[in-house]
């Protein structure tokens, strides 16, 4: 049910300069989806009646994300006053005037921070008479972070931003971990007397909390005991130290699924793969994107599978596929390279060495080792010998080849497509296949052999060779 007392005001206005990156900080990937993503995930799972994101930097390319992932989020741009409380102020100018509730302020760079802490945020504050309340924690190292300072009676008394910060107030080890609920009236009335007046020349949030004790309002802090809950990602190093951390916690619900992971440290799974009861992962695996393992497949080790389907009992050693289904009791690799519209019907094989593209493969079909199978169908229970290669390029399209059932190619074939093998049909070693191939028809591409007696001594007299060819002669 929506929470019509609730508004989410996430931020995600900042520039992420320290990411060195051409990309936005809040659009690299963190289990496969944007950092913002995450945030926005949290904000639909707490129902809120109002949900709107601040942004600036990239700003289309955000807001992009945002509409797509939150349809009904409102993409508030922040003007040319810099600070987090100007953006909190100018979104909450897009809220209905007559809105009472409480207003939850997120960061956008902080996406581990899941819904069920913030729900006990909500229960707390709203239990209590607080104007505010607001996410603490608690570091060994704290520089670089505003600092709880409390009073005499240990209640929350104010923020001090690291570079504002006493001496005295930088020893303080409980930090704020940006994360604020206010009641919307209070937050109202305390926006319109912020200043600029600080070391960053900017309009903090953290000032209102200030502002409210003035006023004589009460606020309070919440302690979060895993302080890796509210970690934001500012760099490079931060974002790998929070994809670990969320594989870690992906995986072991797999685990507690009915999944076998042999070894969690490295295997990785994105949040959109999904996986059945009884399935085994091997080392060095990644299942990314939407990938769809059924009950009973093993995938692994040295596995890479994006955005691909595997079916009941399938088996997938040293594979790269991306956009392949794989149908159930399918055999792949090792040393695959499925590439996308793959698609291998049950019972069928794709082995060793073997690259596939666009290639429909029918049921109990085997393409073993050392081939290459673009642009083709093939039926069912056709094997294709060793080194067979689907000629589709002429060097403008790329054309069909179809290959049908209960087909024997012979080792070293080139298919030069357009060209079709009908049912039944068996081709020689070696073969160049340019015509059609009649159903139960064989076809040899043969050349006379010629034998041209004495010409490793003409060529390479001195050579081992001509030294063992005579030896031979003689003996004969």
């Amino acid at each position: 049910m929506t929470d019509t007392q609730l508004a989410i005001v996430i931020l995600a206005a900042g520039q992420g300069t320290r990411m060195k990156s051409q990309t936005p900080k809040l659009l690299h990937t963190l289990a496969g989806v944007p950092i913002i993503s995450h945030v926005l995930a949290t904000a639909r799972e707490l129902e809120a009646a109002h949900v709107l994101t601040v942004v600036r930097h990239e700003r289309d390319r955000l807001a992009e994300v945002i509409t797509a992932e939150l349809p009904l989020c409102v993409v508030v741009d922040q003007d040319e006053v810099p600070g987090t409380g100007r953006a909190v102020e100018l979104a909450v100018t897009h809220l209905p005037s007559e809105f009472a509730g409480d207003v939850l302020v997120l960061n956008g760079d902080v996406p581990l921070l899941n819904a069920a802490t913030l729900a006990n945020l909500i229960d707390a504050h709203r239990s209590g008479t607080a104007a505010a309340t607001i996410l603490s924690t608690f570091l060994d190292d704290s520089s670089g972070y505003g600092r709880i300072v409390r009073d005499e009676s240990g209640a929350l008394d104010r923020i001090v931003e690291h570079k504002d910060a006493t001496d005295e107030e930088r020893t303080v080890t409980e930090i704020n971990a940006g994360v604020y609920l206010f009641r919307a009236a209070a937050l109202r009335d305390q926006l319109a007397h912020l200043t600029t007046d600080n070391a960053q020349g900017e309009k903090y949030i953290t000032d209102v909390v200030g502002l409210l004790r003035v006023a004589g309002s009460e606020v309070a802090a919440l302690s979060v005991a895993q302080s890796w809950l509210v970690e934001g990602i500012n760099d490079r190093a931060q974002l790998a130290d929070a994809a670990g951390r969320l594989n870690a916690l992906i995986v072991r619900g797999w685990q507690l699924a009915g999944v076998t992971v042999e070894d969690p440290v490295t295997t990785w799974i994105d949040l959109k793969t999904t996986l059945a009861e009884d399935v085994t992962i091997l080392p060095g695996t990644q299942l990314k994107g939407a990938t769809a393992v059924a009950r009973g497949a093993s995938i692994g080790p040295d596995t890479t599978l994006v955005d691909c389907e595997v079916g009941e009992g399938a088996t997938v050693k040293r594979t790269d596929g991306t956009l392949a289904v794989i149908g159930a009791g399918a055999s792949v690799g090792p040393f695959a390279y499925l590439r996308p519209g793959t698609e291998l019907a049950a019972d069928g094989k794709i082995g060793t060495f073997v690259e596939t593209k666009n290639a429909k493969i029918g049921v109990g079909s085997k393409v073993p080792h050392l081939s290459y199978m673009g642009d083709v169908t093939i039926g069912t229970h056709t094997n294709i010998g060793a080194g067979g290669i689907t000629g589709n390029y002429d060097g403008v399209n790329k054309n069909a080849t179809v290959i049908g059932s209960h087909v024997h190619t012979g080792a070293h074939n080139v298919f030069i497509a357009p060209v079709r093998i009908g049912d039944g049909a068996d081709t020689g070693a070696g073969a160049i296949v340019r015509k059609d191939v009649p159903a139960g028809a064989l076809a040899l591409s043969v050349a006379p052999q010629r034998n041209m007696d004495g010409w490793v001594f003409t060529h390479r007299p001195d050579s081992a060779s001509a030294d063992a060819a005579r030896a031979a002669q003689d003996e004969s």
